[in-house]
Formats: C-alpha cells, sequence, structure tokens
C-alpha cells in the first residue's frame, strides 16, 4: 500500500521488507536513523522499537510500543498508529466508540485497543484463557487512563476485539462465540486473511457488522504515511485498493 501511494503521488522514495533479528534492531534503526529513514516495525518488535527510538509520541508511551518511526533532525521519533487504525475501523462499523468492549487477549495488539479504548471513552472487559493475565492487563489499561477489568460473568458487550493470532487459519477456534454475545453491536478482528476470518464471516451471517483487520491496516498505514511524508495527504483509496488486491476484496 506504501509503494501504491508512493507511485501515485509521484515521490522519490521506495517502501522495503528488512528482516530483523531481535539482536539487530537497535542497529538496524540506528543505521535507518542515520540516512534519514522512515518506516514501520511489526511484530515481534513493536515493544524493543519503542525502547530504541530517541522521541515517541505520547500515543506511543502509552501503548508502550512503536510501529511507526521517521527521521528528526538525525533522530528516530516513534509513533503508535495502530490506535487511530483501530478507531477508524470501529467508526467505519457505525460504532462510535463509547459504551462496553470486549478484548479478547492481552499481547501488544490488545495494548493499542486498550488505549483506543481510553480515547472512545468506553469500559474495557478483558478476556483470556488465563484468568491472572486478565487481571494483569486490566491493572496495567486502568494505569493507562482506561476504564478496564478482566471479562467474567456472563458476556454482554457492545463492541467485541478480537487481538489474538486466533482466526489466521480456518482450523482455529473462534476467539468468542457470537452466541455469548446476543447485543454485539459490532465486531473488528484485528486478524486479516484473504477472504476474511471465519469469525468475522461466522459474526456476518448471524447479523453482527463485523470486519478484520484489512481497514485498521489501511488507516493505521495511512496515519503512518503522513508522518513519512507530512507535506502530502495519503492517497487512502489508492492504499485500500492494493491492501484489497494483495488479500483478496
Amino acid at each position: 500500500m506504501h509503494n501504491a501511494a508512493i507511485r501515485v503521488l509521484g515521490l522519490d522514495a521506495v517502501y522495503v521488507a528488512l528482516r530483523t533479528p531481535a539482536p539487530a534492531l537497535a542497529s538496524v534503526l540506528a543505521a535507518l536513523a542515520g540516512v534519514g529513514g522512515a518506516g514501520n516495525v511489526t511484530v515481534p518488535h513493536k515493544e524493543a522499537a519503542e525502547r530504541c527510538v530517541a522521541q515517541k509520541t505520547d500515543v506511543c508511551a502509552r501503548v508502550g510500543a512503536c510501529n511507526t518511526f521517521w527521521t528528526e533532525h538525525g533522530a528516530l521519533v516513534g509513533d503508535n498508529t495502530d490506535v487511530a487504525g483501530i478507531l477508524a475501523a470501529l467508526r467505519q462499523l457505525g460504532a462510535d466508540g463509547a459504551g462496553s468492549w470486549l478484548l479478547v487477549g492481552t499481547g501488544g495488539a490488545a495494548r493499542a485497543v486498550a488505549v483506543a479504548a481510553a480515547a472512545a471513552n468506553a469500559d474495557l472487559h478483558v478476556l483470556s484463557r488465563d484468568a491472572a493475565r486478565a487481571r494483569d492487563f486490566a491493572a496495567w489499561a486502568r494505569g493507562h487512563g482506561t476504564r478496564a477489568e478482566a471479562a467474567r460473568g456472563e458476556l454482554d458487550p457492545d463492541i467485541a476485539i478480537n487481538a489474538t493470532p486466533a482466526g489466521l487459519k480456518d482450523s482455529d477456534p473462534l476467539p468468542l462465540d457470537p452466541e455469548s454475545a446476543a447485543r454485539l453491536h459490532a465486531a473488528l478482528d484485528l486478524v486479516y486473511a484473504p477472504g476474511g476470518t471465519r469469525w468475522v464471516r461466522t459474526l456476518i451471517a448471524a447479523g453482527v457488522r463485523a470486519q478484520d483487520g484489512r481497514e485498521v491496516l489501511v488507516h493505521q498505514g495511512a496515519a503512518a504515511f503522513s508522518r513519512f511524508f507530512p507535506e502530502q495527504a495519503a492517497p487512502l483509496e489508492v492504499m485500500r485498493a492494493a491492501v484489497n488486491r494483495a488479500l483478496g476484496a
């Protein structure tokens, strides 16, 4: 999507993938700072990258993870555009963000959801296979301004968000049984796959407005693009079309 945006705007740039082992992350980022580089960080390096950048946005610091970086005066600046992507995807689903959110998962992606919930003034209920991890994550989220608690009892959220890898394969168990969330208003799966994830397809068949993570991907990418090229408006439709071509509409 970034190369598609670069081409349509006629920019002198290219977006490439750099496979980076964990021990090399700091030196790779330092080298990119030395040449005025910018880019994204994906799993499993987002939390380590947040510790490597010289400066960071408030959102990046609150999430504790960096997925976007650029160079200013020879130093790397870090941001987390996943939060903006999550909020934009929920708006597309017709969810204003308020109300009760059920978050499935406690990993790095879940942190961005927790910060997004605070921005949306939502109540966050955290579900994990490990009850202690859910309690610990909820405590972390409360420390970052989110009204959060571990999910317990009957689940009755307005919005459900899957922040686990479950769903990458059709054989994976569903992150949440649709029948356990009867009044679900909307659902967002941060996983994305060609043809959509099985959880999203199951929810849509049950009449729930749901989508996989490709819109989060597009919107966080557009926010990142605006950091890379602050004088340019990100061509959102071009970026969306590139993602849909890669994943299948």
